[in-house]
């Protein structure tokens, strides 16, 4: 059995890696830690997982992880990397679903996230957490950072159309247009996420710049041979729902590449990847089809047969956005399926 930690367990990201990893079949939930909480029980807090968690909060300062095989950190960014040097000296391995470990370039996390990273070495070393693009490093990491919800949807997106030799489309004029749930915002008091304010509205932010447009500019660079130059548009909104993430994604077509069927292209290139789903072309999927689950679903459209491919994509940001890509992650660190534990049917209604 793989002994798991979980750092910072109170949180949306947090109680969803308590339930996933509650019902996987080689993982033991060894340690929870909460500051705030030490010795309350998580069930106390998530009555969600009475009979399932049997364990309750504990410090960190009084919790030895590196008892564990594995540990997650849920955390706030900063915390990962400054806890990150004893666990893996002790022969642990470390997956941060926050952002210390998701950049290769040490100066633009410190532009983005106002702190200087304090593991230069560690982050050298780190792997970034999509299965679908890094699937053999992921294998055999230490570190992982794990994408951000966004990311995810936009890289996935993309992916096919950017791992050629040679540009099908217009590189420079990427334009991503998402739109998340309340959750990504974590489990916090904030005026922008109170029922009264967030439900029944719907509002764009972080348009003249938002930390993910690095990060997903970093991916979307990094599939292209070469390392091409991408120009992207990054349009992220709030809608009144809790969980979700639909992010519709446009390239315009070279004009060498408007005769190619793009359907098979993408069936072809998720061929072997088992949480995405490439739908019929012309599908809409929707946020509840993936709601609950590790599946990502994509759709193509390409508006009266023109040189505008739309691509739709849509997963749940607190599983394949979050937690549950983590899961996916250690099932390859340990030599497991990686669908472990992570075959779950999207919840309807």
């Amino acid at each position: 059995m793989i002994k798991v930690g979980i750092v910072g367990g109170t949180g949306y990201t947090g109680v969803e890696l308590l339930r996933l990893l509650s019902a996987h079949p080689r993982a033991r939930l060894t340690a929870i830690t909460s500051r705030n909480e030490s010795g309350l029980h998580v069930a106390k807090m998530y009555p969600s997982l009475r009979g399932l968690v049997d364990l309750a909060f504990t410090s960190p300062d009084e919790t030895r992880l590196t008892d564990c095989d594995v540990v997650f950190f849920a955390t706030p960014h900063g915390v990962a990397m400054e806890q990150a040097p004893e666990l893996l000296l002790g022969g642990v391995k470390v997956i941060d679903l926050a952002a210390d470990f998701r950049f290769q370039d040490k100066v633009v996390f410190q532009e983005w996230y106002g702190m200087p990273h304090s593991q230069p070495d560690i982050l050298a070393e780190a792997v970034y957490g999509l299965p679908e693009i890094n699937r053999e490093a992921i294998k055999k990491a230490r570190v992982i950072g794990l994408p951000g919800c966004y990311p995810t949807t936009v890289q996935l997106g993309y992916a096919p159309l950017l791992r050629q030799d040679k540009p099908l489309i217009d590189e420079s004029r990427l334009i991503a247009d998402c739109k998340s749930g309340t959750s990504g915002a974590g489990r916090r008091a904030e005026i922008g996420m109170l029922m009264a304010e967030a439900s029944d509205n719907f509002r764009a932010y972080g348009v003249s710049g938002h930390r993910h447009q690095p990060e997903i500019m970093q991916g979307l660079k990094a599939m292209t041979k070469n390392r091409r130059e991408i120009g992207l548009t990054f349009v992220p909104h709030l809608t009144p729902m809790i969980r979700g993430i639909h992010s519709t994604l446009y390239a315009t077509l070279l004009p060498e590449a408007r005769d190619m069927d793009f359907q098979a292209l993408y069936e072809n290139h998720y061929r072997t990847d088992p949480f995405v789903d490439v739908m019929p072309a012309g599908s809409h999927p929707d946020t509840r089809s993936v709601r609950g689950s590790n599946f990502l679903r994509i759709a193509l459209h390409r508006p009266g047969n023109g040189d505008t491919l739309v691509i739709l994509v849509v997963e749940d940001n607190l599983v394949k956005g979050a937690a549950g890509q983590g899961v996916q992650c250690m099932n390859l660190m340990f030599g497991l399926d990686e669908t472990t534990g992570l075959i779950h049917a999207p919840l309807v209604p």
